[in-house]
C-alpha cells in the first residue's frame, strides 16, 4: 500500500512526548538539528515552547512544528500575546495530502486557547508551496528577513544559514 492511499485518520497530531525527540531526527536525515530539537525541549518542559508532532504509526514522525512562546508585544501598548512559529516540517512522501493544512489548523486552534493572538513565522524565499500554505491561512507577509543564523550540529561543529526568508504574521482572532 502506498502512502498516498492511507487515509489521514491514521496518521495522529498530538504534542510531542519525550520519547519522540530521537523520531524528530527522521532516521538521521536531520541529525545535524539534534541540539535545536534538545534545546526547544528544554524551553517546552518550561513552558516557553510547544513541540507538536504528526505521527503515523507504521512510520514514526512525519511531520514537526515548534512554537517559541511570546509575551506581550513590546511597544505595542495592546499587551497582545505573541508567539513564534519554527521548524515547520512535513516529510516529502507525506506533503500534499493535506497534513500541513490539519497541522496548521490544530495549532492555531490550541494557540487562540491560550489566549495568545498573534503568530509570527519566517517562511524561505525559496519555498513558495509554504508561503501559498500560509497565505491560504490569512498570514501575510510583513517584511523580509536576511535569514543569517547559526547553530552547532551533532558533531560539534558550527553551521552557518543563509536562507533569506519572508517574514510573516497572522492575528488569530481575527477570524482570517
Amino acid at each position: 500500500m502506498s502512502i498516498r492511499q492511507y487515509s489521514n485518520e491514521m496518521i495522529q497530531i498530538r504534542k510531542l512526548r519525550p520519547e519522540d525527540l530521537p523520531g524528530l531526527e527522521w532516521g538521521g536525515e536531520l541529525a545535524h538539528f539534534r541540539n535545536i530539537f534538545s534545546q526547544t525541549y528544554q524551553q517546552y518542559q518550561t513552558g516557553e515552547a510547544v513541540m507538536w508532532v504528526a505521527e503515523h504509526p507504521p512510520t514514526g514522525i512525519i511531520a514537526q512544528v515548534f512554537i517559541q512562546l511570546g509575551k506581550p508585544s513590546i511597544g505595542s501598548g495592546n499587551g497582545d500575546l505573541r508567539v513564534y512559529l519554527f521548524g515547520f516540517r512535513v516529510r516529502e512522501a507525506y506533503r500534499n495530502l493535506g497534513l500541513g493544512s490539519r497541522i496548521l489548523k490544530m495549532v492555531e486552534e490550541d494557540l487562540k486557547q491560550q489566549g495568545y493572538r498573534w503568530v509570527t513565522l519566517n517562511v524561505s524565499q525559496d519555498n513558495p508551496a509554504a508561503r501559498r500554505l500560509y497565505e491560504r491561512f490569512g498570514y501575510r507577509v510583513v517584511g523580509v528577513e536576511p535569514g543569517r543564523w547559526s547553530y552547532i550540529d551533532h558533531q560539534g561543529r558550527r553551521i552557518q544559514v543563509n536562507e533569506p526568508a519572508f517574514r510573516m504574521e497572522k492575528k488569530l482572532d481575527s477570524g482570517e
